[in-house]
């Protein structure tokens, strides 16, 4: 190896740890400053403490408001996987050349910015004189997440023999028994999968919330107004926690996806 191949190594190398510290470095710092105070700059070692954590435990508005993220992520997970599967299975049997169209209405939501996304269901709702609540934030997440949950679910269904429900029927199943015993299971990782990652995105979902939610509040709604009065060992403490939920999510996903992906090969 030439003398300048190893300064491009080297100089790779720097450029990613830098990269991986730019992304990484505010979420250590949130983490270590739940902890820990900062006083003129500088970190006071002896003011280590849980208390910012036990305090999350006994406020009441933030239990609230983390029990109406959960209602809100476990209900889109409900709505968007038996829409998206309703869509996903038309989509693959149907020959009609409205499915196309079916399939751009659907990723429209996803690929517009959510602010637009929001702001549009906002004028929809009130154009029916629905009033917000948390079941329009739970219908402006569905809206949003069903591109994913479609998209997933169809992947998997393409990948599935057409012979496969034929023979289900020649054997005298109706649709419904078709469906349980020989559909269902071939695409229930798909389902858990694609629910998981609703429930992620849903979890996290701030801009459609703050246009869609009435009088009650969710954990992001509650951290980011919370955030606006300044950054307390508590709201770094309830920002742990999200990224802890998060990343548990992600891991559980990537884990299932390694799991099928092994049972595939063997």
């Amino acid at each position: 190896m030439t003398r300048l191949e190893n300064y491009t190594k080297y100089l790779l190398a720097g450029l990613t740890g830098l990269i991986v510290a730019a992304l990484y470095a505010p979420i250590v710092l949130t983490i270590f400053y739940s902890f820990y105070k900062s006083r003129k700059g500088k970190v006071d070692w002896n003011s280590f403490s849980y208390e910012p954590y036990t305090k999350l435990i006994y406020e009441r508005q933030i239990l609230e408001s983390l029990m109406n993220s959960i209602y809100v992520g476990v209900v889109t997970v409900i709505c968007s996987v038996i829409i998206g599967f309703y869509f996903a299975n038309y989509y693959h049997t149907s020959k009609s050349k409205m499915k196309e169209f079916l399939q751009f209405i659907i990723f429209l939501p996803f690929l517009l910015p959510p602010i637009i996304t929001g702001l549009s269901l906002l004028i929809f709702f009130r154009e029916i004189n629905l009033p917000r609540s948390l079941n329009t934030v739970v219908i402006g997440h569905t809206i949003f997440v069903l591109a994913i949950v479609f998209k997933i679910i169809l992947n998997k269904l393409e990948t599935l023999k057409p012979s496969l429900m034929e023979s289900a029927y020649d054997l005298g199943a109706s649709k419904w028994q078709a469906f349980y015993y020989v559909l269902l299971p071939n695409i229930k990782l798909s389902l858990i999968i694609a629910g998981l990652l609703a429930f992620t995105i849903s979890l996290d979902e701030t801009l459609i919330t703050l246009f869609l939610i009435g009088n009650d509040t969710t954990w992001p709604i509650k951290l980011w107004a919370k955030m606006r009065v300044g950054f307390s060992k508590q709201v770094n403490a309830s920002v742990t926690l999200i990224l802890i939920l998060t990343s548990l999510l992600v891991l559980l996903i990537a884990s299932i996806i390694s799991r099928s992906e092994k049972k595939i090969m063997y």
